[in-house]
């Protein structure tokens, strides 16, 4: 009886197991196949649709173009959040691009308007290829491309740094990897399919890395921020006294004060700001 008893309970935890490993996706990229947006009109402005092109169908991206200095300028390749779309940095992109910096957002594949499935080979795929199309363009300066990510956008750019070079990248409420989503289920971390490993990433990251995290993050732990921070040889950190989605907007101020400083010399210290 207890040897049934114990096969019975296997048997239910495998299946536990599978199901976590099922539902992985969905969970990590809610916003996969909902109601397509209309497309902002652009007319007005000097923004682009730049699409990425990739084996599953070409990839929505917008640039940004910086409204001051002279070019070549810096670009910012932006990976936002799992529950957003390009759509919803706009206005973000374009409070940079005041300041001097270009900005490329970049689709998830699946997401918005673009076709394909989001996972981290399609994802790492499809930020290269943006990378290689703007980072070629005679209005941009190569050598001041800089990567930003937040939340699941910071697997998005840390897995871009590991295949192409940049001057800086800023992580905001990113994680040290995802098996701590299937861990926190019960679940073995092996069961985890998109592991984006960051910590690993901003370990070996030659440049200067910004770290913005929540102190009451309720998503991603300020823990991992903090991880992420210790494993960096070339990492500044910034917690704000807030939870995952209500930074407040003095945030872009520390990232252009980031950039200012032009990222090029390598600092590493650590700040408290409260809201």
């Amino acid at each position: 009886m207890v040897l049934k008893l114990i096969a019975g309970a296997g048997i239910l935890y495998a299946a536990y197991c599978g199901l976590i490993f099922l539902a992985q996706r969905p969970v990590m990229f809610p916003r996969y196949i909902i109601q397509t947006p209309s497309r902002p009109d652009f007319s007005d402005t000097s923004d682009e649709v730049v699409w990425i092109p990739t084996g599953f169908g070409s990839v929505e991206s917008w640039f940004v173009k910086p409204q001051t200095g002279t070019p070549p300028l810096p670009v910012m390749i932006v990976a936002h959040g799992n529950g957003e779309l390009i759509d919803d940095n706009l206005a973000e992109a374009r409070f940079m691009a005041g300041r001097g910096i270009g900005v490329l957002l970049v689709e998830y594949p699946g997401y918005g308007r673009s076709p394909g499935r989001p996972c981290l080979e399609s994802i790492s795929k499809t930020f290269t290829t943006a990378y290689d199309l703007i980072a070629k363009r005679p209005d941009v300066d190569a050598s001041r491309v800089v990567f930003f990510g937040r939340s699941l956008g910071g697997g998005a750019v840390c897995e871009l740094s590991r295949h192409r070079p940049s001057a800086a990248m800023i992580l905001m409420g990113t994680f040290t990897d995802t098996r701590f989503f299937v861990k926190r289920y019960l679940a073995p971390a092996g069961l985890t399919r998109d592991p984006f490993e960051n910590r690993e990433a901003v370990s070996v990251y030659p440049n200067p890395v910004l770290i913005i995290h929540g102190l009451r993050d309720e998503v991603i732990p300020w823990r991992h921020g903090k991880r992420l921070y210790e494993a960096s040889p070339n990492a500044e950190m910034v917690s704000y006294d807030c939870g995952h989605n209500d930074f407040p907007v003095a945030y872009r101020e520390d990232i252009v004060d980031f950039l200012n400083r032009h990222i090029l010399q390598t600092a590493s210290s650590e700040r408290l700001r409260g809201e």
